[in-house]
């Protein structure tokens, strides 16, 4: 699904209007009564209601919504942010509310403010997507008062205060139990920061011109099925081990082979044919003991170790020695192929990431949590900052950064980024990260590109999450959990299902 800024959004509605066509106001009637019809199906009816209401168009939407649940006799009391400046649409709607016997109160001064009862319904319509400052004065006291109160809130396309592609600040934001957003997810909904202001977010189709969706290009996107399903390879029937690909992983140590298996582990979960860890000597039992699948090597870190390997990773469980620094950098110098470098090899990268532009054919992933992140780029000081900083390196250093979190970003060379929305707050747990390292090695080393082993990676990694999570609950997941479900992962992620449905009518009997 694509992400649009705010001005996209406000293009998106005025292509709408003139190519359907459809008059402003209908419009507006059209997404406020889908709002409505939320409200009504999830909402008591029985409960009173104040609604908020600014002088765009957003308060316009507050003010159908008021007049459609007065229609089926709730109790209501509208309040409209007193302001001589208002949209054509606002004011044919408060004129439409006026003529109604509907409690109107204009806020003009905190002394207006009402008291608001616990069995209260707040609806926040005061702005939406197109503010794009925080907000001063009345408004930001009225969304203080509003957070004050006792009343569930529900925030009609934004909660006022957020912007919808910018800073926000922290000041003076609704915090919604529920927003009610039009089409598709905002920039702003998807930055972990911001989940305190959202509540549970609910994107409601209000028939935007597909055409403009269709046809308008996007910076940012999030994953969804039908992306996953045009990514997916499914085996060839007749396939063997070499088929289905190599891998190395530079993983472990002597207090972390716990790293190393779970990488392991997960890469050939995801289905490469071989995959090869590089341990010490007096590791290798482990991994024979517990990975009987795996190859162990403690052969010298060369170009010839390399042969045959089809993807490697490096990182997970290392240690900050030297020897593995200088891995590292010969890694980014003689080895051509697919690479991910996660955990302790990115503490090793600081040096060296001017590198990384070198490496034309398969640009590195890179896998950082903002720890990591900001220890390689530099302190960022809000979640926006850190967004677009990882969208720039990716394009000035050529790789692609998993930049990890609630909602992983997927930064890429081309300029494009991708949110994934699988996986769940179960996954912050010791070698999460290791899983996700050997997931991307595996499907690296079947044949995916880089940006391909990213986007299914990371889905497949916070989809077998979610599954742990529905089998085990969050607070009692592991890392190994994780990839115990990748099977079911591969299942239930309807992959499987987009292809055959694809071409289920070509097989004869």
């Amino acid at each position: 699904m694509k992400i649009f800024t705010a001005a996209q959004i406000s293009e998106w509605d005025k292509y709408t209007i003139k190519e359907e066509p459809v008059a402003a106001v209908d419009l507006m009637e059209r997404a406020a009564t889908a709002c409505f019809n939320w409200i009504k199906e999830n909402i008591p009816v029985t409960k009173n209601f104040a609604i908020f209401c600014g002088s765009g168009n957003n308060g316009g939407d507050g003010l159908v919504i008021a007049r459609l649940l007065h229609k089926v006799k709730c109790s209501l009391t509208v309040y409209v942010l007193d302001s001589k400046k208002r949209t054509d649409e606002n004011i044919v709607n408060c004129n439409r509310i006026s003529a109604l016997k509907v409690k109107l109160v204009y806020i003009s001064s905190a002394k207006d403010f009402p008291s608001i009862l616990k069995n209260t319904v707040v609806i926040d319509a005061l702005y939406g997507t197109g503010l794009d400052r925080p907000l001063k004065n009345i408004a930001a006291l009225l969304v203080n008062h509003i957070n004050q109160q006792s009343a569930a809130v529900i925030s009609i396309d934004m909660p006022s205060g957020l912007c919808a592609d910018i800073y926000s600040g922290k000041e003076a934001i609704i915090k919604a139990t529920h927003t009610l957003s039009f089409e598709t997810n905002k920039l702003a909904f998807l930055l972990t920061e911001n989940s305190a202001y959202t509540g549970q977010i609910h994107l409601i189709n209000i028939h935007l011109s597909k055409k403009y969706y269709d046809d308008t290009a996007a910076n940012f996107e999030t994953i969804d099925e039908e992306i996953i399903g045009k990514i997916y390879k499914p085996r060839v029937p007749f396939g063997h081990k070499y088929n289905f690909g190599n891998a190395l992983l530079y993983a472990g140590s002597k207090n972390m082979m716990g790293a190393a298996v779970l990488c392991t582990k997960a890469c050939l979960r995801t289905g490469t044919g071989l995959a090869t860890i590089h341990v010490t000597p007096q590791s290798a039992a482990i991994i024979n003991t517990s990975l009987p699948e795996a190859i162990t090597t403690s052969a010298n870190e060369t170009v010839k170790s390399w042969l045959k390997k089809t993807a490697i990773a490096i990182g997970p469980g290392l240690d900050l020695a030297v020897k593995n620094k200088q891995l590292v950098k010969k890694l980014l110098l003689a080895w051509a192929g697919p690479l991910v470098i996660d955990a302790t090899a990115l503490s090793l990268l600081a040096p060296y990431y001017a590198l990384l532009p070198k490496r034309k054919l398969h640009p590195a992933i890179l896998t950082p949590h903002t720890g990591e992140f900001e220890r390689l780029f530099g302190k960022t000081s809000n979640p926006f900052e850190r967004m677009h900083l990882a969208t720039e390196k990716a394009v000035t250093l050529n790789c692609y950064i998993i930049l990890k979190g609630h909602y992983t970003l997927i930064a890429c060379p081309d300029g494009t980024s991708f949110f994934n929305t699988t996986g769940n707050a179960g996954m912050a747990t010791a070698g999460s990260g290791d899983v996700l390292t050997g997931i991307l090695c595996g499907l690296l080393a079947q044949g995916y590109t880089e940006k391909e082993s990213c986007i299914l990676g990371v889905y497949l990694h916070g989809l077998a999450g979610d599954i742990a999570a529905e089998n085990l609950s969050q607070e009692a997941m592991i890392a190994s959990d994780i990839i115990d479900c990748l099977g079911k992962a591969f299942k239930e992620t309807k992959i499987k299902k987009t292809y055959w449905k694809r071409y289920e009518n070509t097989f004869s009997y």
